[in-house]
């Protein structure tokens, strides 16, 4: 029994019922992060081995069609991704410190790149758009044909890169959506006073998944825009 006024007093209102301390919840939530990380791993994994099996398979195809995307766009974005993780883990700092306005400050930030990263990356499916390079009835690579005459460029084989290029970043951009919807609740609990250098493991798990996000896009930027540049 006179354990009891301990207890209750460790389970603060940010702590759930079934975890015995604040630490315990955290580990909690740090593991299901973890573990949903690691599928979209495979899911993302699973993506990059089409890829570059198909480029094996069809290399001419995929180099012209790497040489077709806006690498200056590409390399814009990569940097403004990079800020966004810089202001994620600044953000993480600053919850651990009880900086309450910095936090939402950089919260905010990091929302602000996010959608820098989304308002070029539309930029340049509209450009592909305007090109006809977006798989479908009206696609057509002519353009790339009398551009590199000196190599084969079948234009099924060419339709493949641009249909890994679109899901490959689609589905980028899909995580990049939900990330900054995600921080866009959390800026507003930040803002509200929730995180504490006690209590700050939404903002930690969220920075988790943002950091992943963004290590997704190291991978694709070289893989989708830097192949055959020496060319």
């Amino acid at each position: 029994m006179s354990d009891s006024p301990i207890a209750v007093e460790q389970h603060g209102p940010e702590l759930l019922h079934h975890f015995v301390d604040a630490e315990q919840q955290r580990d909690a939530a740090s593991l299901g992060m973890w573990l949903f990380l690691a599928t979209e791993i495979m899911f993302f994994g699973g993506m990059f081995c089409a890829y570059l099996i198909y480029r094996f398979w069809y290399y001419n195809e995929f180099a012209a069609g790497s040489r077709s995307l806006d690498i200056t766009l590409g390399t814009v974005n990569t940097a403004v991704l990079i800020c966004s993780s810089l202001t994620v883990a600044l953000g993480v700092r600053a919850a651990q410190m009880g900086k309450r306005k910095l936090l939402v400050v950089l919260l905010l930030l990091t929302i602000v790149f996010g959608f820098a990263f989304l308002g070029i990356k539309g930029v340049e499916w509209y450009n592909k758009y305007e090109e006809h390079h977006i798989p479908g009835p009206s696609f057509n690579v002519d353009d790339l044909i009398k551009a590199y005459p000196q190599i084969h460029i079948d234009p099924q084989h060419e339709q493949i890169f641009f249909s890994l290029y679109f899901a490959m970043t689609g589905l980028h951009a899909l995580h990049m959506i939900i990330g900054v919807v995600m921080f866009a609740f959390l800026s507003y609990y930040a803002w509200k006073g929730r995180y504490t250098p006690k209590y700050y493991t939404p903002v930690e798990m969220g920075g988790l998944y943002w950091h992943f996000v963004d290590i997704v896009w190291i991978y694709l930027f070289p893989l989708l825009y830097l192949i055959d540049r020496h060319h």
